[in-house]
C-alpha cells in the first residue's frame, strides 16, 4: 500500500497516529478541485465520463429490463441536458428549490437526478411505498415546490406550488428529448450547495432528512474515479452493473452518479424480485451488483441460482449491513468466481467511507474494508470519550470531505451528531485491526445489556445465518428482571425445514460465551428490513413485546 503521508507517527500498515490516536487512510490523497470553483455534481459526474480515454458516446448508459428500453451516453448526456432546459423554462424551476422525487426505478430517473442537480436544484427522494404520515413528515422537512412520481404514487402527494409531474407519461417523456428552442439560462452552482437531502433508514428511531451538498459527491466520485484503472485491471472488460438497491436511497443515488462518471453500462429493474435478477444477469451479461446483505444470503443459499449462466458476474458489492464470514464462504463456495467486495458508509457520509479494493483485500473475510481516500477515523470509548487503540473496540467516528453538512430543520440532532471539528459520531461499534481494516460490530445503541455484559445482536445473526435449515434471523434484547435484557431470536426457516426452538439455542451455545447464548426464539415468515437491508428491530421489539418496548 502507497502511503498517504511521510509523517513518522503513522504506522504506514494501520495508518494509525500514534500522535493523535487517529487512523488516516491507506489510499493514496486524490487532489480534490478547488472548494471556491463553482461546479455541480452534474458538471463533475460528465467532465469525468467525456475526459475518458475510451469514447463513451456509443456505449450503452441506461437499460430498462422492463421495456427493453436503452439510451446510450450520446442520448443520455442530450436527455439530461434538454430536461434541465424544459425543467428550467416549462415548469421555472431554480437554484435552491427542492424536488420532490416518488417513482420506482426506470430510465428517466438517472437522467432527472442529473438535470435537477445541474441547475441547482436540490434532489429530495424517497420510497414509492411509503406511508402517507411518512411522506408528510419528508414533504414538511425539505418543502418542496414540485414533486416528480411514478402514476401509482400519484394521489401521495400533497398539492405543491409547481404542482407534480408524472415521469412516466408521454408528457414528461417529451421533456426529456424533445428542446424547447430557447437556450438554458447559465447557473452558477457552488460545491458548498445543498445537492440532496435522502433520509436516513430510521431502524432506531425517527428518520432524518440528511443534507449532502455537491462538494461531498464530489469528494466521492473523485475516490471512486481515481481507483477505477486498478479495477479495470482486477475486472478487465466493459462493465455493466445491475441495480438492485433502490435509487431513493443513499447507496442507489451515489451508484447512479458513479456508473455515469466511470463510464458504466447500468440495468435497471423496476421492481426487484429474485428470479428476474438471475435472468437480468444471464440476459445482459452483468459483470457488477451493489447488493444488500440479504441478497448475498439468498444466492448462498438458493438451489434457484444454479438454473442460471451467472458467468459474467464477477463482482457483488456488498453495504447497509455487515456481512458474516460464515455467508461469505458459502457464497464463494457457490459462485467462486464472483468476488464479495464490502463496504462501509452512512447516508451521512455520502454512503462509502470504507471499501475493499482488489482481490487481496476481498479475503479479508467479516472486514469492510479500509478507510476511503481523503478520510479520517476515530474508534472512540462512548462513556470516557478516549480515543482507542488499533484492535479496541468503540463507537467509530467518521471526518472528511464526504461527511454530511447536517440534518435539515434538526439542529439538534446535527450537533448530537457532528463535533464541532468535524467529526461524525456513526453510533457504529467498530474496531480497526493493524492492517487497517475495518470490522463493524453492531450499532451501539442496539447492544443488548444482559447482567453486566454487552451482547452484539450482528454476532448471533451470523451464526444463526449459517445454520443449514435457517433462511434469515434477527436478534433482539427481550426485557428479563434478573438479566435486565436476554437475547431473543427471531428466526425464518428455510423452505421445507422444521428447526425447532432447542435446536436454535443449542446451536448457539455451542458457539459463543454463555452470556450470548440465545435464550429465547420465535419463529416468523420474514425478517422486516429496511430498502438497504437493515433489520428493522424496532418492529421486532413490538412484535415480540409491544408493552414494554419503554424499556427495551
Amino acid at each position: 500500500m502507497e502511503e498517504t503521508t511521510s509523517d513518522p507517527s503513522i504506522d504506514p500498515k494501520s495508518g494509525f497516529s500514534s500522535k493523535t490516536k487517529t487512523f488516516h487512510s491507506l489510499r493514496p490523497l486524490v487532489p480534490l478541485p478547488s472548494p471556491s470553483l463553482p461546479l455541480s455534481t452534474t458538471q463533475f459526474a460528465l467532465s469525468l465520463l467525456l475526459n475518458s480515454p475510451s469514447s463513451p458516446q456509443t456505449t450503452l448508459a441506461l437499460i430498462d429490463t422492463k421495456t427493453n428500453q436503452s439510451l446510450t451516453y450520446s442520448d443520455f448526456i442530450h436527455q439530461i441536458q434538454t430536461l434541465a432546459s424544459n425543467l428550467q423554462t416549462q415548469l421555472c424551476l431554480v437554484k435552491g428549490e427542492t424536488a420532490f422525487v416518488l417513482a420506482s426505478p426506470c430510465v428517466q430517473i438517472p437522467v432527472l437526478y442529473l438535470a435537477l442537480l445541474s441547475l441547482g436544484v436540490i434532489v429530495s427522494p424517497a420510497n414509492p411505498i411509503s406511508t402517507d404520515s411518512e411522506i408528510s413528515r419528508q414533504v414538511e422537512l425539505t418543502k418542496p415546490v414540485i414533486a416528480f412520481v411514478s402514476l401509482g404514487a400519484a394521489n401521495k402527494v400533497p398539492s405543491l406550488r409547481r404542482g407534480t409531474v408524472v415521469v412516466d407519461s408521454d408528457e414528461f417523456k417529451d421533456m426529456m428529448v424533445n428542446p424547447n428552442g430557447k437556450e438554458i439560462d447559465p447557473v452558477e452552482v457552488n460545491q458548498s450547495e445543498t445537492a440532496a437531502v435522502l433520509y436516513s433508514s430510521g431502524t432506531t428511531g425517527r428518520f432524518k432528512g440528511v443534507v449532502l451538498t455537491h462538494r461531498n459527491f464530489i469528494a466521492l466520485l473523485a475516490g471512486l474515479h481515481a481507483v477505477r484503472d486498478k479495477l479495470r485491471e482486477e475486472y478487465p472488460g466493459h462493465p455493466v452493473s445491475l441495480f438492485t438497491v433502490p435509487l431513493f436511497h443513499v447507496f442507489g443515488f451515489f451508484m447512479c452518479v458513479r456508473a455515469v462518471a466511470l463510464g458504466e453500462t447500468v440495468v435497471l429493474m423496476e421492481r426487484f424480485d429474485f428470479v428476474g435478477m438471475l435472468k437480468a444477469i444471464e440476459t445482459f451479461r452483468v459483470t457488477f451488483m451493489p447488493v444488500s446483505p440479504p441478497l448475498v444470503v439468498a444466492m448462498a443459499k438458493l438451489k434457484v441460482v444454479d438454473k442460471y449462466n451467472l458467468s459474467s458476474l464477477m463482482v457483488v458489492g456488498c453495504g447497509g449491513a455487515p456481512l458474516g464470514k460464515e455467508v461469505s464462504e458459502k457464497f464463494t463456495a457457490r459462485l467462486p468466481h464472483v468476488q464479495i467486495v464490502q463496504g462501509y458508509g452512512l447516508t451521512e457520509s455520502t454512503g462509502g467511507a470504507t471499501r475493499m479494493l482488489g482481490h487481496e483485500e476481498t479475503n479479508r473475510y467479516g472486514s469492510v474494508g479500509r478507510i476511503t481516500e481523503n478520510m479520517e477515523a476515530k474508534i472512540v470509548d462512548p462513556v470516557t470519550g478516549e480515543a482507542l487503540l488499533p484492535n479496541q473496540r468503540g463507537e467509530l467516528w467518521l471526518r472528511g470531505p464526504i461527511i454530511m453538512k447536517g440534518y435539515i430543520g434538526d439542529d439538534e440532532a446535527t450537533a448530537s451528531t457532528l463535533t464541532s471539528d468535524g467529526w461524525l459520531k456513526t453510533g457504529d461499534v467498530c474496531y480497526i485491526d493493524s492492517d487497517g481494516f475495518l470490522f463493524v460490530v453492531d450499532r451501539l445503541k442496539e447492544l443488548i445489556k444482559y447482567k453486566a455484559y454487552q451482547v452484539p445482536p450482528a454476532e448471533l445473526e451470523h451464526l444463526l445465518q449459517s445454520h443449514p435449515e435457517i433462511a434469515d434471523a434477527a436478534v433482539i434484547p427481550y426485557p428479563d428482571d434478573e438479566a435486565g435484557q436476554i437475547p431473543m431470536a427471531f428466526v425464518v426457516r428455510g423452505p421445507g425445514r422444521s428447526v425447532s426452538e432447542a435446536e436454535v439455542m443449542d446451536f448457539v451455545a455451542k458457539q459463543v460465551a454463555p452470556y450470548k447464548k440465545i435464550r429465547r426464539v420465535a419463529f416468523i415468515d420474514s425478517i422486516p428490513k429496511s430498502p438497504a437491508g437493515k433489520i428493522l428491530r424496532r418492529e421486532l421489539i413490538d412484535i415480540a413485546h409491544p408493552g414494554h418496548r419503554a424499556r427495551l
